[in-house]
């Protein structure tokens, strides 16, 4: 039987298996159940936003954000187009943060929304802005602020993992109202890919990673991230690979010991003839099933970007996903 299992690791992760795909459009879709309901949050006009209550029949709610004052000042060519939303639950209060900034350029920056409820029904709902918490500037930082996801460490200290391209995936220990990078700062590097040195600092370069999204399984800390490119249609190359360390600060090594902050990672999920690059993944937990929630461009309709939830089986402490062909 333990030959078995650990042969079912090492598979190319293509099996038969349940599949909650949905026909809506999403793009880094990140989701969270509050009561009966879930809500779903993915980049586009304001961020976009959905619910449902089976994770299946979703229906499209009003976007986040009309407009953002301070990135319209702080981004140019900033038109409400946000980014790779994330949604937590903390001290009474939902936390989104989400990322803006000009395409292929790390001049960007992180803000944070709060509010006290997802209903749009509520007479307390009502979305709180606070905007920047981190900035990125050409010239000055090797990272770019996208792509943010909170998690807590064991002791309650929440930090900030996000990044793309450039010197890769960081991670900020934050203040304890979520709102500031926490002092004295502590920064992470906790994975990346080898990257041209030739290249101006004001240029992303192929060193392709990006979306990262740690999730707290037993002793570990698992860090997902895509490679590769996304937005391409058929020809994106997205895909989903994943570190583990006992530290939310790292390092997080592979299935094969290799350290993501030196190239390395382990494949989850890549795309094929029915959906393109797979990617920019959340992890999120129900009823007792952990579930991998991404977007993929789907084959059948022009490469079009869709949600796609698949549900991970744990196989000597690592995700797997038996993916249906179809």
């Amino acid at each position: 039987m333990k030959k078995i299992l650990f042969f079912l690791c090492l598979l190319p992760i293509r099996h038969y298996a349940q599949t909650y795909q949905t026909n809506i459009p999403v793009h880094d879709p990140v989701m969270i159940k509050q009561d009966s309901t879930w809500y779903l949050f993915c980049t586009g006009p304001g961020i976009s936003e959905w619910s449902s209550k089976d994770m299946v029949n979703w229906k499209a709610e009003k976007p986040i954000f009309d407009t953002l004052p301070w990135a319209v000042k702080t981004i140019p060519g900033f038109r409400n187009h946000i980014w790779a939303p994330d949604i937590s639950y903390h001290n009474g209060l939902y936390y989104l943060y989400y990322a803006v900034s000009a395409f292929g350029k790390n001049t960007s920056c992180i803000g944070v929304a709060t509010n006290k409820t997802l209903d749009p029904a509520s007479p307390t709902y009502k979305w709180t802005d606070h905007g920047k918490i981190i900035q990125s500037v050409p010239g000055r930082d090797m990272w770019n602020a996208i792509d943010p996801n909170l998690e807590m460490d064991d002791r309650g200290v929440p930090w900030l993992a996000f990044g793309s391209f450039w010197n890769g995936i960081k991670l900020v220990k934050l203040s304890n109202d979520l709102l500031s990078v926490a002092e004295p700062e502590q920064w992470y590097t906790i994975a990346s890919r080898p990257r041209n040195a030739v290249l101006p600092d004001s240029v992303a370069g192929d060193a392709a990673i990006e979306g990262p999204f740690i999730y707290k399984k037993d002793k570990y800390y698992y860090l997902f991230v895509s490679f590769d490119y996304c937005c391409r249609g058929e020809k994106s190359t997205y895909k989903m690979m994943v570190g583990r360390s006992e530290k939310i600060e790292g390092p997080y090594i592979d299935r094969d010991g290799v350290p993501m902050n030196l190239g390395g990672g382990s494949l989850v999920l890549e795309g094929d003839k029915n959906w393109y690059g797979v990617g920019h993944n959340a992890v999120v937990n129900s009823d007792g099933n952990d579930y991998l929630i991404f977007h993929g461009y789907d084959a059948k309709d022009n490469g079009r970007s869709k949600l796609r939830i698949e549900k991970i089986t744990w196989f000597n402490g690592w995700p797997v996903v038996f993916r249906r062909l179809q």
